[in-house]
């Protein structure tokens, strides 16, 4: 059995973060800075809440008599006692022989293009573990951007502000800024497992050092965009951010009213219509706030049973990093024209060169990802070189076709005017050749 290492990463970065943000609060009150103070507060608590009905919506205790678990939930120390469980039933797993198995089957990767099914089977304990690492999954990623990086942005903010860092800051921005890449490194391999449920998935760890570093490129260059933009235009940073979260969050609904499909029933038995569009809109927000720092690798489908879209568009993950590149631009020039004092000692263009390096470094990790180390790239019916192959075969044989078209219209305008030039004669001899070989064509 998997040792449940996803789960003990989870809940170490859940308590390390709470506390490193407690603490900074804390400092802020005897500074008597009672905005920063709130503002942190929130940040930390607010995913605390979320990441405690995650847990419990996912296990069903809702409707099940555990006064217990709802309490230690209530106090805040459900994921604690959710790491107990699973070690409790790790440990006991090799000890007790379980009566009663299922069986699962599952495809392996194809080889040399044959795929071959096989059977698995999966215990009473195997089975608890899996929806715990599921359950955690899920809670990781609600956690990291749903709190973790508006925490980062707000401390990184803080720290342009004042051009000061101590410990405690410097700390909870450290953690803050683990927790989103291993929340996004997370949702990368749920939208894998998700996409290809049918197939027995093995990650390498070469994959999730791909991943990791991906992510971090991408997520520190995209908070450090943000701090800069709204350090010196605070009040245009609230209509972009406006603008990127009501695209993401109205995109998914936009599209399933399209569609025409009728209202989704089949989420959860237990919930009303009423509850099933509660927990509808909290997955359209969990989505924008992905696609607000990075991409979500998930194209989310209210009109789908999964939710989750299963085809690989390679024109939409192109077009999001090319439209993101290019915002990340205009706000770096709008911050070195209306940068201030600040920044006096900050060589800027060297700073703006070195972001959008990073952001690029980013994208080339995560082509080697998709290129190299994908567990299913196999299934793909495309790689990214060869999309990228079409892409440019789509932009440059338009290029071509206008260069040929400008070069026969010169030639045309060369030969008019050598006619031109030539005597009245040989127009008149000119003609019936040209007639005679028009007919001739006709005739072939």
């Amino acid at each position: 059995m998997k040792f449940p290492g996803s789960v003990l990463a989870s809940v170490f970065l859940f308590v390390a973060e709470t506390t490193a943000a407690l603490y900074l609060s804390s400092t802020y009150r005897s500074g008597g800075d009672g905005m920063w103070q709130a503002l942190t507060l929130l940040f930390s608590l607010l995913p605390c809440t979320l990441v405690q009905l995650t847990l419990l919506f996912v296990h069903r205790d809702f409707s099940r008599d555990r006064p217990l678990v709802l309490l230690l939930h209530l106090l805040q120390l459900g994921p604690l006692f959710r790491c107990f469980e699973v070690f409790c039933i790790y440990c006991q797993s090799s000890h007790i022989e379980e009566p009663y198995v299922s069986i699962t089957k599952k495809r392996q990767m194809p080889k040399n293009g044959l795929s071959e099914e096989i059977e698995k089977e999966v215990g009473q304990a195997e089975g608890k573990l899996f929806t715990h690492r599921s359950a955690f999954s899920r809670a990781s990623v609600i956690q990291a951007f749903l709190g973790s990086a508006p925490q980062l942005t707000l401390q990184l903010y803080i720290t342009a502000l004042q051009q000061d860092i101590n410990a405690g800051r410097s700390l909870c921005m450290f953690l803050s800024l683990l927790s989103i890449v291993y929340g996004a490194l997370r949702c990368n391999i749920l939208a894998i497992k998700i996409k290809y449920d049918e197939y027995d998935i093995k990650v390498k760890p070469l994959a999730y050092v791909c991943i990791f570093l991906w992510r971090s490129f991408e997520i520190a260059t995209r908070v450090i965009v943000l701090v800069l933009f709204t350090s010196v235009l605070k009040a245009w940073v609230v209509l972009v951010v406006l603008i990127n979260f009501f695209s993401f969050f109205l995109y998914p609904w936009i599209l399933f009213w399209c569609s025409g499909s009728p209202f989704p029933e089949n989420i959860e038995k237990a919930l009303s219509r009423v509850g099933t569009t509660i927990v509808l809109c909290f997955l359209t927000l969990l989505y924008a706030g992905i696609n607000m720092f990075c991409w979500s690798a998930v194209q989310l489908k209210i009109n789908n049973p999964d939710l989750i879209s299963k085809s690989q568009n390679w024109y939409r993950l192109l077009v999001y990093y090319m439209l993101r590149f290019i915002e990340n631009a205009l706000l770096l020039l709008m911050w070195y024209l209306y940068k201030t004092d600040i920044y006096m000692y900050v060589c800027a263009p060297l700073l703006i060169l070195k972001l959008l390096i990073g952001y690029c470094t980013a994208i080339l990790f995560m082509l080697v990802f998709y290129q190299f180390f994908h567990p299913c790239k196999k299934l793909f019916s495309s790689s990214v070189s060869e999309s990228f192959q079409r892409w440019l075969k789509c932009i440059c044989c338009p290029c071509r076709w206008h260069k040929s078209s400008e070069s026969v219209g010169k030639a045309d305008l060369r030969s008019l005017g050598d006619r031109d030039e030539t005597p009245s004669s040989s127009k008149f001899i000119s003609v019936p050749s040209q007639i005679l070989s028009a007919n001739e064509l006709c005739s072939a």
